[in-house]
C-alpha cells in the first residue's frame, strides 16, 4: 500500500478590500484594522466605489503641506504675469456731516 502525498489545503482567499456600505457600517473595527495593515479599503454602494479609506498618515502624505508654492510659481510662469491687474477705485461720494 503506498501512501499518497497529502494535498495541502488551499490558502484562504485574501480578504477583499472592497467593503460594501452595510458591511463597513457593521465592522467599522475590522475595516480600520485592515486599513492600518493592507493599505486603502474601498467602500461600495450599489457595486461602485465610492469611497476610500486611507490611514491619516497616508492622507497627510497625499494631501501635501499647503503653502502655496505651488500657486506662486503657476502665477510667475505665466505668460500673462506682466498685465496689471489693480482693481478701479472709485471714490466714493462723502456727505458733510455737522458735529
Amino acid at each position: 500500500m503506498t501512501r499518497s502525498a497529502r494535498p495541502t489545503p488551499p490558502k484562504p482567499p485574501r480578504p477583499p478590500s472592497r467593503w460594501a456600505l452595510q458591511d463597513a457600517k457593521a465592522r467599522f473595527s475590522e475595516l480600520v484594522r485592515r486599513v492600518r495593515s493592507e493599505g486603502p479599503q474601498h467602500v461600495t454602494i450599489h457595486g461602485r466605489d465610492e469611497v476610500v479609506v486611507v490611514a491619516a498618515d497616508e492622507f497627510r502624505r497625499l494631501e501635501g503641506e499647503r503653502t502655496g508654492e505651488a500657486l506662486i510659481a503657476a502665477m510667475q510662469s505665466s505668460p500673462y504675469r506682466d498685465i496689471d491687474i489693480e482693481p478701479k477705485r472709485e471714490q466714493a461720494p462723502v456727505r458733510d456731516v455737522e458735529l
